[in-house]
């Protein structure tokens, strides 16, 4: 946090790991724990997060960017 709180609160978002990826990460998880009948509900909340994150203008932001979901 001590190298990313200040662009964090500037809405800058691309500087870390790709939060896309985490949600495709978090995709390929549900639908494997579908085929064994495992529930995930915090897995599908993260989901929903990263698809509002998207509309945002997100795709490419890192994870940090779910804090600009809290802004808007």
């Amino acid at each position: 946090m001590e190298n990313r709180y200040k662009t964090m609160n500037e809405g800058k978002f691309d500087f870390g790991f790709r939060g896309r990826m985490d949600a495709q990460g978090s995709v390929d998880l549900s639908r494997e724990a579908r085929r064994n009948g495992a529930s995930l509900p915090v897995t599908a909340l993260v989901d929903a997060f990263y698809a509002e994150v998207e509309k945002l203008g997100g795709k490419r932001w890192d994870t940090s960017s779910l804090l600009a979901r809290l802004e808007r």
